[in-house]
C-alpha cells in the first residue's frame, strides 16, 4: 500500500516539475523572424512568444533568458541583454 502511494505521488508530481522555468545565458547565433525563434551559440533554439520582439535582437548579442519546455519547445518567458 505504501509503495502504491509513493508511485501515485510521483505520477502526480512529475508533470509539475517539468513545468518549472530554467535560465540560460548565451550569444544569439541565429534569428528566425518567420518562426519567431532565436538560436544561441550552444545550438539550442528558443521560441519567442508575443510580447518579446525579435526586431530588437541582433546576432552576436549576449542575452540571458528564462524559458520553460512546452509541447516539446523551449518557450521564452523573459529575455534581457547581457554585457
Amino acid at each position: 500500500m505504501k509503495s502504491q502511494m509513493i508511485i501515485a505521488a510521483m505520477l502526480v508530481l512529475a508533470p509539475i516539475s517539468a513545468a518549472f522555468a530554467a535560465h540560460v545565458s548565451g550569444t544569439i547565433s541565429a534569428i528566425s523572424k518567420n518562426a519567431d525563434t532565436i538560436t544561441l551559440s550552444g545550438g539550442k533554439t528558443y521560441t519567442l512568444p508575443e510580447g518579446i520582439e525579435d526586431t530588437k535582437l541582433r546576432i552576436g548579442e549576449k542575452v540571458r533568458l528564462t524559458y520553460a519546455d512546452k509541447g516539446g519547445k523551449a518557450v521564452v518567458s523573459h529575455l534581457v541583454p547581457q554585457k
